[in-house]
């Protein structure tokens, strides 16, 4: 088997949002049901690009440096699990209030599509952070009976390739590109 980098573009989320995140996660997150994604790890996904040839991450490096850009008037918003419909993960929504965020996700899944680099996908963006995932065997609890997470008002941080390491303890994220962004 070739092996191959699991690999991903980020938003990454300053201090106080990640803070009102992880307080939102360990008031909801019963641990009995959820892997608690750790504080380091809260992120927006921008673009997930899975399993690709350990080459690509330099061109997607570039694509990246070159595309990357503000995403300003952000704020968490209401409690999610997603997919709707046998829920796996608890995140909180992004609100995107200046539809900057939307416009940055479209620049870069357009440009690494346009490189040959990605699939774009054909569901809508759908701005959220991660904050926990179900046990296996576990079955998530009614989205109604969540609180929110505080509605911190933030700028992105940066915009940051990501390789993703797999593991029994779950995943865990080593930056390749960071581009400061606020």
């Amino acid at each position: 088997m070739t092996p191959t980098d699991r690999l991903f573009v980020a938003l990454d989320l300053p201090a106080a949002a990640r803070a009102a995140l992880a307080g939102f996660r360990d008031a909801e997150a019963d641990p009995e049901l959820w892997r608690p994604v750790p504080d380091e790890a809260l992120h927006v996904t921008l673009v997930f690009l899975g399993h690709r040839p350990p080459g690509e991450s330099d061109a997607v490096a570039a694509v990246v440096r070159e595309l990357a850009g503000p995403a300003p008037d952000l704020a968490l918003g209401a409690a999610l699990l997603l997919p709707p419909r046998r829920a796996r993960v608890l995140c909180a929504e992004i609100e995107d209030r200046s539809g900057a965020l939307a416009e940055l996700q479209a620049r870069v899944a357009a440009g690494l599509a346009e490189a040959g680099l990605h699939e774009p996908e054909r569901r809508p963006f759908r701005p959220h952070a991660t904050v926990a995932r179900l046990r296996a065997g576990a079955r998530a609890p009614r989205a109604a009976g969540l609180g929110d997470p505080a509605p911190v008002a933030f700028a992105g941080e940066a915009v940051t390739l990501y390789r993703s390491h797999l593991s029994r303890a779950g995943a865990s994220y080593e930056p390749l590109e960071r581009i400061q962004v606020g």
